[in-house]
């Protein structure tokens, strides 16, 4: 057991994961003497990675990333009805009492980028219908945005998403063509290092669309290389991944990320 606190990421694959380089920076920059991890953990090893943990005292809490976002859900405390809003958790918190509550950053962490935005009516594609596409299409709901598209494999899954969030649109295959969005999202895998590439043609998309890729590595996929050849505005996947982070290293270690260090960060993320 860890004489220090500490704080991980879970998942499977995880390997990719930039979260431990993150939250060790500003561990480091503030002299927080804690650490943060990285732990794979396969479904069928969820629940019983949350018991060990629980009677952890050292342990502070993990994010969760895929494919654990809503099967997570069942094994925490959820205060904040996670699951009746956003429908999957990112953060997993151990209180001092030794409860374990979940919660969602994920949304805002999408959402800070697009604040400055009027986006009231726009039509939105979203390119997945996991735990990701559950906090984009909850911001989305929030900004009023008008038509959605989901484009997915599997187009049933996607189907009561649009729904849950009181959305107007459609889901279509993930090789059906692209509306006339405003805003393009991918809240999939798909580009990920190690992932398939998503494979996209982005000229239905008019000259002021804006393509948000949440996929961090790398940090230029493809997506956002086609999107910047057409000379079309991206968010790339840091914005989010810095802004979900800084509310979970606040839960975790009960302090404020340091200001003025972003571009230090990026320097390390894209290295």
């Amino acid at each position: 057991m860890s004489a220090l606190p500490y704080a991980e990421v879970i998942g499977d694959p995880i390997s990719h994961s930039k979260s431990p380089l993150i939250h060790k920076f500003w561990l480091d920059a503030l002299g927080i003497a804690a650490d943060y991890r990285r732990a794979h953990i396969k479904p069928d090893a969820l629940a019983a990675y949350i018991e060990q943990r629980r009677a952890d005292p050292d342990w502070r809490g993990c994010n969760v990333t895929i494919p654990h976002k809503v099967a997570v859900m069942d094994l925490v405390d959820d205060p904040g009805d996670i699951r009746g809003t956003i429908g999957a958790m990112n953060t997993i918190v151990r209180q001092p009492d030794g409860s374990v509550i979940g919660t969602n950053t994920d949304a805002a962490g999408f959402y800070a980028p697009l604040a400055e935005l009027d986006l009231e009516g726009a039509p939105v594609a979203v390119v997945g219908a996991g735990g990701a596409a559950r906090a984009v299409l909850f911001a989305l709901a929030r900004a009023g945005v008008g038509h959605v598209t989901i484009l997915n494999r599997s187009p049933l899954k996607a189907m009561g998403l649009l729904a849950t969030f009181g959305l107007k649109g459609e889901v279509v295959a993930l090789d059906a063509p692209l509306p006339p969005a405003a805003l393009l999202v991918n809240s999939s895998s798909l580009g990920m290092k190690g992932q398939p590439p998503l494979d996209l043609d982005l000229s239905p998309l008019p000259d002021d669309a804006i393509v948000y890729d949440l996929v961090y590595s790398p940090l230029r996929t493809g997506l956002l290389e086609t999107a910047d050849a057409r000379g079309l505005d991206t968010v790339d996947g840091f914005d989010m991944l810095i802004g979900q982070a800084a509310l979970a290293f606040e839960l975790f270690f009960g302090a404020s990320p340091p200001e003025g260090r972003d571009d230090e960060l990026r320097a390390l993320l894209v290295a």
